[in-house]
């Protein structure tokens, strides 16, 4: 299972207001089309976030993601609670996260990776760095990793 954060992963970080009022962020192409092909090979997908927002639900909705977990900083429980209804060990997960109540999971995970511009709390714990910064390929990097491992051949 890969486990995901949203912002400062899945995004940039940056955020904007629409002319309606409401906060958005830019997802990539790139990094669907990678938690597509993993679910393809039937690995399963989780995320979790600590924002509470329209445009991540809309996003996991339409990447259907298996696990979405919002509003929560205090992550370890939504691990937890991932290990227990998936079936899937902390060892058997792989997370990525960039902040510092990210690295309680970072820690606990058989593969921990982080982005370049990530904190260096999180820098000092993790297994991978990627080369593509946050919200522009990072995860796709790290799909492609996991596609590898797995024997699928995967292409970055």
């Amino acid at each position: 299972m890969l486990v995901l954060d949203v912002d400062g992963i899945l995004t940039d970080c940056r955020i904007f207001m629409d002319s309606d009022g409401e906060w958005r962020r830019f997802f990539s192409i790139r990094d669907g089309y990678g938690i597509r092909r993993l679910k393809d090979l039937a690995i399963q997908v989780a995320v979790i976030t600590g924002s509470k927002s329209r445009d991540i639900r809309e996003r996991i909705r339409q990447l259907e993601i298996d696990f979405f977990f919002e509003g929560h900083l205090q992550k370890m429980g939504c691990l937890q609670e991932l290990s227990e209804t998936s079936g899937i060990s902390f060892a058997e997960m792989a997370y990525m996260g960039d902040d510092d109540f990210d690295v309680p999971l970072l820690k606990e995970v058989g593969f921990a990776a982080t982005v370049p511009d990530a904190l260096e709390q999180v820098l000092e714990v993790v297994h991978y760095v990627t080369r593509r910064p946050a919200g522009n390929g990072a995860v796709r990097e790290v799909c492609e990793l996991l596609i590898a491992a797995k024997g699928a051949g995967g292409v970055q």
